[in-house]
């Protein structure tokens, strides 16, 4: 089934994320409409080649083109207008950089990826045992449903006492009207209509108190509810949302508060029109000591304070700032670059829509001190909230706003108490909600998480460094001087956030091993017993390494991120490259392998990313040998693919034939199984036609070979290794013999012979 048919039958809140995706830069409406075509292009490749990224540009256009030509056979203006101006806004914006429109489908595409393969896996986890939150949300759930339950007998029972007032007052009127005119009733009989109406003053009486217990039950249990979601719940959906903000597992779909604090604010809204109608009922008719006018006042104070309260804490960031150009990178934002931010009212009322006018204010908290650099907001930095543009939610979306330093004499960044990139920032919004018949008049105020700000994007990399640190931890959005004082990190805390920084932009994430190599890296060699290890935020991404390099471990982690990203994604994603070990690891697993047998690590001496292999042989005494190339680096690997590399590689020595000396994957996977799927199709190859071609234009078709040189000391005598299946047939022949000691001996040519000669013999 196509992907975007499969995303189309998830769960709403799967749906939300796939919406978050999609904004004016690359409308739904293409993934939609051209869904089979985008997926049959392979856009990774587009989006590194700038002619094949201009190819299939106009082919998109083309497509639209198509999809306008159906709408005008249906007749449909609506959709021809929206495909129009969808081709527009796409010229604009991409025209002159076809790539980048590549990489965003490229990224796009993957993303939806992962929330499939998440609905797949929170699928399964639902067949086993409910877990403890699901468990606490239903708990939730309960209490909504009670509040509701609770809201509609209050209802039902004011509709009662509006009834049993009515008949009370004309059974009144009447016996007034009959005592006044004594049409012939008897005393007696006059004596039980008296009797009656007495009893229905009662019954009436009885009726209020309960209506207005009632009420006050239901306001002391929306009152426990609501505590439970502004204590509770909002501040977990905040902390997963800085968790996703730093690659964790995506957010909690915001749906779900926001049908919470629905259901509360409708309820209150209800109780406080329950409260009007008993005053309308007093004004009618009312007694000495009357619940009503005893307990009105205060349980109408009661429910508009919960209201506001409600109210002030429903104003949220759904999404936080970030640069459209590093989706993978929000809160690190560069001056004069634009990035989007995205509010929400978690509060849905058609009575609110279009009311709230949201404005947004940069560093409206901050206390000015020396050094500090100073920022103008521009763009459109007011919004108003409406349903019509976020799939029904309340919410505005800020698209175009970005950041200009503000140059003052004297304030130089290398003034302030803190480099660039740990100068942390404040992103508020500001919103006044006046509602006069219904008595509201609020102020309303979110913030966002704290940002840096660049102006180089060199900085990137630090910046983002500090976005991991203060995420990972502390919760206080306001704690703008962290890194005045910057806290240490728990390895098991850091180890998580370093797996989450692969698995956000790949496939997979650190395996334990992986794990270990870096916890060494960072603590030593015991750090694999002691997870509660302190990682001070200076070893993290300010002071040189351990082995003594002249960059930082975070520096170190993200060239090797772009490595991945631009060259081996697909290696990193099939399990190909074990990448982080270190040397002594490295010969303890291939110690025991047969000859040929190579692993893929990555580089500890460079800065930029770069990544190596290394291999196994053994001397005439069987003696264990390793080999590492030099490590390859995007540069190397922009001309020719790691696989290829592979497939190509040559160990020459003097007066010897070069050979590849690589043929087994560790642990024992054939080198050609483990990487023929990324070797040049067959198509890709030079055709015999190829050498009129080559006589034509005078050139000769050239391939890049990787070749190594050794002293011819360092190779087997010319020896091919052994595969696994060899050393099974050899041990079926030799026998009991030790086949170590075999190879030890001087005979191993006797060896040989005896070999070919049982061989002949069972042929």
């Amino acid at each position: 089934m196509a992907q975007w048919c499969q995303l189309q039958m998830l769960d709403c809140k799967y749906l939300e994320q796939v919406d978050q995706l999609y904004d004016d830069s690359f409308p739904m409406d293409i993934r939609q409409y051209l869904s089979r075509w985008i997926e049959s292009i392979d856009w990774d490749t587009v989006a590194i080649q700038d002619s094949l990224a201009t190819v299939r540009f106009h082919d998109l256009l083309a497509q639209l083109d198509d999809q306008h030509s159906r709408f005008a056979l249906e007749n449909n203006f609506l959709l021809q207008h929206n495909i129009r101006k969808i081709k527009r806004n796409l010229q604009d914006r991409f025209q002159e950089d076809p790539v980048h429109m590549a990489m965003i489908i490229s990224r796009n595409l993957k993303e939806e990826q992962k929330i499939l393969a998440n609905a797949k896996s929170t699928e399964q986890e639902s067949e086993g045992t409910v877990s403890a939150m699901v468990v606490e949300k239903q708990k939730l759930d309960n209490k909504v449903k009670e509040m509701k339950d609770r809201v509609q007998v209050a209802d039902q029972n004011i509709k009662n006492l509006e009834d049993l007032q009515d008949e009370y007052d004309f059974k009144i009127n009447t016996l007034k009207n009959r005592e006044n005119e004594m049409n012939g009733m008897t005393p007696k009989e006059l004596e039980k209509e008296k009797m009656v109406v007495a009893r229905m003053c009662f019954e009436l009486k009885g009726k209020r108190q309960d209506v207005v217990n009632q009420l006050s039950e239901l306001l002391t249990v929306t009152q426990a509810l609501l505590s439970d979601l502004i204590s509770e719940e909002l501040p977990e959906w905040k902390q997963r949302q800085q968790t996703a903000c730093i690659g964790g597992p995506p957010n909690a779909c915001v749906d779900q508060l926001q049908n919470w604090f629905t259901a509360v604010a409708e309820s209150l809204q209800q109780v406080r029109q329950h409260l009007k109608k008993l005053t309308e009922l007093e004004q009618k008719f009312t007694y000495d000591c009357d619940p009503i006018t005893q307990k009105k006042g205060y349980l109408e104070a009661r429910a508009l304070e919960l209201l506001k309260n409600l109210l002030s804490n429903s104003l949220v960031v759904e999404r936080q700032p970030c640069m459209p150009t590093h989706p993978q990178r929000p809160l690190v934002l560069k001056t004069g670059v634009q990035f989007t931010v995205k509010l929400r009212f978690l509060v849905k009322l058609q009575e609110f829509n279009y009311q709230l006018k949201v404005k947004a204010v940069f560093d409206k908290d901050v206390t000015e001190k020396k050094g500090f650099r100073k920022f103008n907001i521009l763009g459109t930095n007011t919004k108003v909230m409406n349903m019509e543009e976020s799939n029904g939610s309340l919410a505005a979306e800020f698209r175009h706003l970005q950041l200009k330093e503000q140059k003052v004499a004297g304030n130089r960044t290398n003034e302030g108490p803190l480099i660039v990139t740990e100068e942390l920032h404040s992103l508020s919004f500001e919103s006044e909600l006046q509602l006069n018949q219904s008595g509201l008049d609020i102020k309303l105020e979110a913030m966002s998480l704290p940002v840096v700000v660049i102006s180089n994007v060199c900085q990137l990399p630090s910046g983002w460094a500090s976005i991991l640190w203060y995420n990972m931890l502390t919760t206080e959005p306001k704690n703008l001087k962290f890194f005045l004082s910057p806290p240490a990190a728990k390895w098991c805390q850091l180890s998580d956030v370093l797996s989450w920084q692969f698995s956000s932009v790949t496939k997979r994430g650190l395996s334990q091993e992986q794990l270990n190599m870096l916890a060494d890296k960072l603590l030593g060699a015991r750090a694999q017993r002691n997870p509660e290890g302190h990682i001070p935020w200076t070893k993290f991404c300010k002071q040189q390494s351990a082995n003594e390099k002249a960059f930082p471990f975070w520096l170190w982690i993200e060239g090797i991120l772009d490595l991945i990203k631009r060259h081996l994604l697909s290696l990193w994603n099939d399990g190909s490259i074990m990448g982080f070990l270190s040397k002594e690891r490295e010969k303890g697993l291939l110690s025991d392998k047969c000859p040929g047998t190579f692993l893929l690590r990555f580089s500890e001496s460079s800065k930029e990313g770069a990544i190596t292999f290394t291999w196994i042989e053994h001397d005439v005494h069987l003696k264990p040998i390793y080999h590492s190339v030099e490590p390859y680096t995007k540069k190397e690997l922009g001309a020719v693919s790691l696989p290829d590399i592979i497939r190509t590689y040559k160990v020459m020595a003097a007066e010897n034939i070069p050979e590849n000396p690589l043929r087994f994957l560790f642990p024992n996977i054939p080198k050609d199984k483990a990487f023929g799927k990324y070797y040049p199709k067959p198509s890709e190859t030079p055709e015999p036609m190829d050498v009129e071609n080559t006589e034509k234009s005078g050139y000769m078709k050239t391939e890049l070979i990787s070749v190594s040189e050794v002293h011819p000391s360092r190779l087997q005598d010319n020896m091919m290794p052994m595969s696994p299946d060899d050393y099974k047939v050899l041990e079926q022949y030799v026998g009991p013999r030790d086949i170590d000691a075999v190879f030890q001996t001087d005979s191993l040519l006797a060896l040989a012979g005896e070999f070919d000669d049982q061989m002949s013999a069972d042929i």
